[in-house]
């Protein structure tokens, strides 16, 4: 029997994120867990990443004719590192005689918030929407500037360039192994041991990162059978299941992808399932 207040009591859950870590973390412990950290992944600040400095010269070389904005985080984010450089403005000028598309609402916000306007957005708020689009249109001899957010998107550049299209793809946000490669593999052996109850992720790369990084140890196999017997894998929303998802693990997730329904829904399905 679990106390009401604090349901996790006598449960372990392992935290794999680097920016929310203590929030997550704080939200677990006052339900009673113990929370084991080891960060999965390390983002690179953006004014420091040179290969991010080094796209938007690219794209600055020549022409644009069609600018993608994939997400609105992304979108801003590139323009901020563009503004630490010197050359946002320029870069804004350069843009505004693109044909610009927006993946979604939020990427359609921060086109407009640059002051810029944007000529179609998903309805769906898909990215094989965006690219069924870009295809029916036709993009021969197009240049096109894809604004990436962490997911590479090499199956939509690959069929742009196959439609005769050039691809400058701009990776806003680019991620690392984590600071702290010891603490990460320490999780994972904790997860080996049989010492870790449940595992909420809030990204996409933790995830991948995670996974990748059992496999180059050689722990890969037995850490995946472990996970699909025995650990509660949560998931904010369906991009950061998405590689959950590829390697055929089960997860659950909240109806509202945000970091308090995700730790909601550790506490109550976890004391489901016991240990």
């Amino acid at each position: 029997m679990h106390d009401e207040q604090q349901p996790l009591t006598g449960f372990t859950v392992g935290v794999t994120a680097e920016r929310k870590a203590e929030e997550i973390g704080g939200l677990l412990s006052r339900r009673g867990a113990r929370v084991l950290y080891g960060a999965a992944m390390h983002t690179v600040p953006l004014p420091e990443d040179g290969e991010l400095a080094s796209a938007t010269s690219e794209v600055l070389s020549a022409p644009v004719d069609i600018a993608i904005a994939i997400t609105g985080v992304g979108f801003r984010g590139w323009l901020e590192a563009a503004e630490a450089n010197g050359v946002r403005d320029r870069l804004v000028e350069h843009l505004r005689s693109a044909t610009l598309l927006a993946r979604g609402a939020k990427a359609k916000g921060a086109i407009r918030g640059a002051g810029l306007l944007e000529e179609w957005t998903s309805p769906a708020e898909e990215s094989a929407e965006v690219l069924d689009h870009l295809l029916a249109r036709g993009v021969s001899g197009a240049r096109i500037v894809l604004q990436v957010h962490g997911d590479p998107m090499l199956r939509f550049q690959s069929e742009l360039r196959d439609a005769g299209a050039e691809v400058v793809p701009v990776t806003v946000y680019r991620w690392t192994d984590p600071l702290d490669l010891p603490a990460l593999d320490d999780l994972i052996d904790a997860v080996l041991a049989g010492e870790v109850d449940a595992l909420p992720f809030t990204s996409a790369p933790a995830a991948t990162n995670l996974l990748n990084r059992a496999d180059r140890t050689g722990r890969g196999g037995r850490f995946r059978e472990l996970l699909r017997e025995k650990v509660l894998i949560a998931c904010v929303g369906p991009v950061t299941a998405a590689p959950i998802a590829a390697a055929g693990l089960p997860y659950v997730m909240p109806d509202r992808a945000r970091t308090g329904a995700l730790v909601r829904l550790v506490a109550e399905e976890l004391p489901k399932l016991g240990r």
